[in-house]
């Protein structure tokens, strides 16, 4: 697998807490391990971002992803479920 980060995912992540950054590189191990995790309440999207995939971080913080091909995953966003879908 394949992972890479978009320029607004990796504007966004800066801008976010340390604290924050750290749960997400945990959530992101965890994904590379076992994306079926439930912890990672991962599920495709619809709508405006239909072929997106969320993982969540912690409470209402969330990370979208698409695939390309089967082996690469990248990140796009990163951010509160209002930031990203409100």
């Amino acid at each position: 697998m394949i992972l890479r980060f978009d320029k607004k995912f990796k504007q966004q992540y800066e801008k976010l807490p340390t604290k924050i950054q750290s749960q997400f590189d945990e959530r992101l191990k965890l994904f590379l391990i076992d994306q079926t995790n439930p912890l990672l309440r991962l599920h495709p999207l619809r709508g405006k971002y239909a072929g997106y995939y969320s993982i969540n971080i912690s409470g209402d913080l969330r990370a979208l992803f698409y695939r390309e091909g089967s082996e690469v995953i990248i990140f796009s966003l990163i951010g509160t479920h209002s930031q990203l879908y409100g």
